[in-house]
This record gives C-alpha cells, sequence and structure tokens, in this order.
C-alpha cells in the first residue's frame, strides 16, 4: 500500500466566528490546519500530503504550515465535495493505492486512528471511523418531537476517511457527472457509487471545530499541558551584521524596504539568527553555525525561518515548548516599528505560540558605535523554555 492523505482546509468557518476561518485560528499556539497536517506529516505510513484551500486563503495557509513537509496547496470549489475531488485530482501524480480524506478541522486525530484506518483499507475497500449513538435519538423537524428513533446501528462518524484511490476518484468523477455536488463526507460519495463502506472505531477526542466554544475548549486543553513541563530553562543569542548593497533587509522573517541589506550567508535576519541561538542555548544543542555551517553552499541566500524551524524541531523532539521570547534590535535604519505586528504574527507562527507571548522591541545607540554610524544592525533575544522533568 501506499497511502496518501489530502487535508481539506477550503471552508470559511463562519459559526466559528473571528477575523479569519476557524482552521486558522489558534489553539494551544498553532493554527488548527497546523495540528491537523502536523499528525498525518509524523506518521510513517502516509507518503503525501495533499491540502486543499479556499480561494484567497494562500497567505494565510503559507503562514500557518511553515515549515511542514506537505504538498502545494490547491485551490477547492464551492462545495466541500468539489474541494475533495480537487484534493484526490492533485494527489493522483503521486501514484498512491489508498487515501486518506482528512477535514482540517479536527486538529485532534491521532496516530493511533491514522493507523487503524489503514489496517481498515487492508480488508475493506472503504474504512472510515464512526462511534456508536448512546443517547436516545428524537425527531423533531419544529421544535417537537415526531418520533423517537430506534439508535441501534446508528453512527456518527468521523476523518480520516480512508479509501482505495482509483475507487474514490471514479466515485467522485460519478458523482460529479451525475449533477451531485453536496454530498457531505466522502463516505457518501462512495455509497452513491455502490462501494461497500466499513466502519471502525473511531475517536472521542477526534472532535471537529464547529464554533467559537470548541476552539476555546481546544485551546484549554492543549494549553493545560504546557503545565505539565516543570524543567524551565532559559537561553540567550546576540547576533549582528553588516550592511551591504541591496534594497532591504530581513528582520523576524519580514522583508523592510530599505536602502541597504544585511551582508550575510543566509538572508541575514539578525533577530531570527539570535532567537534560533538562544532556543539552541537554552537546551544544549550548540548553535547555528553548528547545523547549518556558513561554509556549506547549501545555505546560500537560505530563509533563516529554516534555521529557526530546526531549533523549534530540536525543542519538540524532547517533549519541550516555547514559554515566551523577547526579542531587542539595534538599529538607526530602517525604522521598525511600522513592522513589529508582521513581525509578531510572522513569529507566532513559526514558533507555535500567541502574540502575547512573543515581545519585538527596537532602539537606537544614539548615534554611538558601529550601529550608531549605519553600519549594520544588531539583535538580542531571549527565550524561556519548559520541558519534561
Amino acid at each position: 500500500m501506499k497511502v496518501g492523505a489530502v487535508v481539506v482546509a477550503a471552508g470559511t468557518g463562519s459559526r466559528a466566528g473571528g477575523e479569519k476561518p476557524k482552521q486558522y485560528q489558534l489553539i494551544g499556539g498553532r493554527p488548527v490546519v497546523w495540528w491537523a497536517l502536523k499528525s498525518f506529516c509524523d506518521h510513517p505510513s502516509i507518503s503525501h500530503i495533499q491540502p486543499v484551500i479556499g480561494a484567497g486563503q494562500t497567505d494565510l495557509f503559507a503562514s500557518a504550515t511553515e515549515g511542514l513537509a506537505i504538498e502545494p496547496p490547491v485551490i477547492g470549489g464551492e462545495t466541500r465535495q468539489e474541494s475533495c475531488r480537487r484534493g484526490l485530482e492533485a494527489i493522483a501524480r503521486h501514484d498512491v493505492t489508498h487515501v486518506l480524506i482528512h477535514d482540517a478541522a479536527r486538529p485532534f486525530v491521532s496516530a493511533d486512528l491514522i493507523s487503524r484506518v489503514i489496517t481498515g483499507l487492508e480488508k475493506h475497500e472503504s474504512a472510515i471511523p464512526g462511534l456508536a449513538i448512546a443517547d436516545t435519538v428524537k425527531k423533531a423537524p419544529y421544535g417537537t418531537i415526531e418520533q423517537t428513533i430506534d439508535r441501534s446501528g446508528l453512527w456518527t462518524v468521523q476523518t480520516p476517511q480512508g479509501f482505495a484511490f482509483a475507487a474514490i476518484r471514479d466515485a467522485h468523477e460519478k458523482a460529479r457527472q451525475s449533477g451531485q455536488s453536496s454530498l457531505t463526507d466522502d463516505a457518501a460519495v462512495a455509497e452513491l457509487a455502490g462501494l461497500e463502506v466499513a466502519i471502525i472505531p473511531g475517536a472521542a477526542e477526534n472532535r471537529k471545530m464547529t464554533t467559537s466554544a470548541d476552539l476555546a475548549e481546544a485551546d484549554r486543553a492543549l494549553s493545560a499541558s504546557f503545565h505539565d513541563l516543570p524543567d524551565i530553562r532559559t537561553g540567550m543569542g546576540i547576533d549582528i551584521h553588516p550592511f551591504a548593497e541591496g534594497d532591504h533587509v530581513m528582520l523576524c522573517g519580514v522583508p523592510i524596504a530599505h536602502t541597504h541589506r544585511l551582508a550575510g550567508h543566509s538572508d541575514a535576519d539578525a533577530a531570527l539568527h539570535a532567537l534560533t541561538d538562544a532556543i539552541l542555548g537554552a537546551i544544549g544543542e550548540g548553535d547555528i553555525g553548528t547545523h547549518f555551517p556558513p561554509s556549506d553552499p547549501t545555505w546560500k541566500n537560505a530563509a533563516s525561518s529554516i534555521f529557526l524551524a530546526k531549533a523549534v524541531e530540536l525543542l519538540g523532539r524532547r517533549g519541550g515548548r516555547i514559554g515566551n521570547v523577547d526579542i531587542a534590535i539595534l538599529a538607526e535604519a530602517p525604522r521598525i516599528s511600522p513592522h513589529l505586528a508582521a513581525m509578531k504574527a510572522t513569529l507566532a507562527a513559526l514558533l507555535g505560540i500567541a502574540e502575547d507571548r512573543i515581545a519585538i522591541k527596537a532602539t537606537t545607540t544614539e548615534k554611538l558605535g558601529f550601529v550608531g554610524r549605519g553600519e549594520g544592525i544588531t539583535a538580542f533575544a531571549t527565550v524561556l523554555v519548559r520541558l519534561p522533568g
């Protein structure tokens, strides 16, 4: 079996409220879609992950998922059914034999559940997770009970839903050609095509984010684990780069127009370099040069977010999380303050923490020293991390 995954994140999520669609709102310091995708990225049986996003969400998605090993997203359609069909068409180039289709609004999908769906596909053409209904079910279309429905044999279903790839791709095409466009899950598409669909045990924690209350509860659940990390450590990083000919500087992952650029082997983002060293220092993992030697041409002009992602990854491997970061930038020019909001938003996505855990300050040196003479920029960073005891 060669198993791929299509993760659908194309909705507007209007019922959840907020300025962003629900899949881009933060829970536990990360966007909902990041948690959903990360589960598939970490699973050894998943070969390729194809995201499907909504029109106009390209920048939101890129910021929310930076560093994840996923395929470039495709734009979905007007319905979930059409979005899934487009995702299947995109992943077809990887010659997968089976595919799991998952809603990005379910961020708590576990490795165990993914494995159970894949195991189900060893015996069945289609396998979907579900939970048997335990409560009494009433039909009350107008607010008054019309009848009690026998709950035996009734299930609520979840994602990821697994299928033999060719079968579900053909089923989606058949549904499209027949004029069906509003089927609410892929199992319904499979049923319409006459495919056998097996139910396997789902997971109660694999809940779907629908309302603002769902997001708040998910955030509480993820944030609670932060306090179970008693080993508190701090790290400090300093980085200095001179100016060279150019038209912008990179600071905290944000390009800022200027008469010069910062000179360096990578993009010379002094703030990200200082922060990377601070995280590496807190966990005793050397510095940037240890992991990304300037003598290696691989890192020529590389985005410094790559370095920061590595430090965050090393922290994550040890079960740790970032508590807060504090960055100070010394520069006579360019002006930093107009870009602070963009910097904090970029760092929040890269670090997986809320923006209120990030401080960025900028100051001059009152014309003193090489910074005061406009010859370069210095950045300082401190970080607090928490690790298991």
